[in-house]
């Protein structure tokens, strides 16, 4: 899209707009600035507020001004609290930061300026050019990598957007800046993408057996604010199968239990049908492409459950 004419796509944010921003302990630990907006439409956005800003009348700080922002950070992370939680970088999230590359291009280098010893986590879901990626890659010493599914139909399905896009790139993260990479991090749904758990990994193992994989459990957001959450069984399963497949460093994060229904269908099945219950009209889930692109119901979901 060129936002010089106005344009814009499936993230619909013509102009970058800080979410929030706070110091946060989760490693890496940080000063995180989330982004508004996302390139992506997930059925089980986790920041669907931020993500499917502006359709989500959610408040927002707006634009700020580079050098303010990268100021503001660099304040934080060099205070007192900042160094008792141990933050050492920017840590670039979302919705999804992609949409504003740009932007943080330009609150890296002001950040930079104040401080040569600050370090930048970029938080991608991996759908990007070839060439935004070596933007990325470029400014970032920390990467976290989400890869939501494995197999088309399935990532269409859960994200309105293909699959191949971000297996490419996560191979070009691996061969280009491996050193970079923090982890590639699974959401786990139940009876959607579990099956995807072992091809995932065989395809990981056979860039570099030694690659990070942490499976994170879902628990009930946005769309499927109703759905089963995943069991504590489930990821143990889920890092057998992926030390089955060949990976040497996996592990497993987050709430697990979390009670809710579920269906009779599985993978894309399961997930298109849930789309649809929701208004969604696109078979396919090809968001770039839908009619009903800039009046998406899936985007303008107000879910009443938070976990």
């Amino acid at each position: 899209m060129n936002r010089l004419e106005s344009e814009v796509g499936v993230c619909m944010i013509e102009k970058p707009k800080v979410a929030s921003a706070t110091l946060h302990p989760a490693p890496p630990q940080s000063y995180t600035i989330f982004m508004a907006g996302c390139n992506f439409r997930c059925l089980n956005c986790q920041n669907w507020g931020i993500a499917h800003f502006p359709e989500q009348k959610t408040r927002v700080r707006g634009y700020v001004e580079p050098e303010k922002l990268a100021e503001e950070a660099v304040s934080k992370i060099n205070s007192w609290d900042g160094k008792m939680i141990g933050a050492d970088r920017i840590f670039f999230s979302g919705g999804s930061p992609t949409p504003s590359l740009p932007y943080v291009e330009r609150v890296v280098e002001e950040a930079n300026k104040l401080d040569s010893d600050i370090k930048i986590n970029y938080d991608t879901n991996g759908f990007m050019t070839s060439s935004s990626l070596k933007r990325v890659i470029d400014i970032a010493d920390s990467i976290t990598f989400d890869i939501k599914a494995f197999q088309d139909d399935i990532h269409k399905q859960l994200t309105g957007a293909p699959a191949g896009p971000v297996l490419r790139n996560a191979k070009e993260v691996v061969k280009e800046a491996k050193e970079k990479l923090w982890e590639f991090r699974y959401l786990l749904i139940p009876s959607i993408n579990e099956q995807d758990v072992e091809p995932l990994a065989r395809f990981l193992s056979q860039i570099d057996e030694s690659l990070p994989l942490n499976f994170l459990a879902f628990r009930p957001n946005f769309v499927m604010e109703n759905y089963q959450g995943a069991k504590e069984e489930d990821m143990i399963k889920a890092v057998k199968e992926a030390e089955k497949a060949g990976l040497k460093n996996v592990s497993w994060s987050g709430i697990a239990d979390i009670s809710g229904g579920s269906g009779d269908l599985e993978g894309a099945e399961m997930a298109r049908q849930i789309a649809q219950n929701k208004g969604c009209v696109s078979v396919q889930r090809d968001c770039a492409s839908c009619e009903k692109m800039f009046s998406c119901p899936i985007k303008n979901y107000r879910a009443g459950r938070k976990t």
